[in-house]
């Protein structure tokens, strides 16, 4: 039984990317993953990923290119100011400009970088370093 389907996610990527594997398959898919996948992807630390419709709930296939070296959800997840990421970062992330945090905010799923220069708060999703 899935309690947290994104923490369920991060984990096998993360997993799969210690035991050095070029790629792994995440069931099942939902939006939340796949905005979380998409900053992940506009980063730089996964490749291409894709989703596969198996007639239930789906899966994503996703290409790792060894950058992560952690990556895990925040929870709970934390509400947070516009000009209150640099406390998270310092929280979650091992260095100042090293990683990111990945927020909800009323525009979307972005990284913290982009919330922060467009003066938006949110909720904190996830990190990824």
């Amino acid at each position: 039984m899935l309690m947290d389907p994104l923490a369920d996610a991060l984990s096998a990527v993360k997993s799969c990317e210690w035991a050095g594997k070029s790629e792994v398959v995440v069931s099942p898919a939902s939006k939340l993953i796949r905005e979380v996948f998409r900053v992940m992807q506009e980063r730089g630390l996964i490749g291409d990923f894709e989703f596969i419709d198996d007639g239930k709930a789906g899966k994503f296939r996703v290409e790792l290119i060894g950058k992560i070296n952690n990556c895990g959800v925040i929870k709970p997840r934390f509400a947070v100011k516009h000009d209150e990421f640099e406390k998270w970062e310092k929280r979650y992330l091992p260095a100042a400009g090293f990683g990111v945090l990945i927020v909800s905010t009323p525009k979307g799923i972005m990284a913290h970088y982009d919330a922060e220069e467009r003066g938006l708060g949110g909720r904190l999703l996830a990190y990824v370093y």
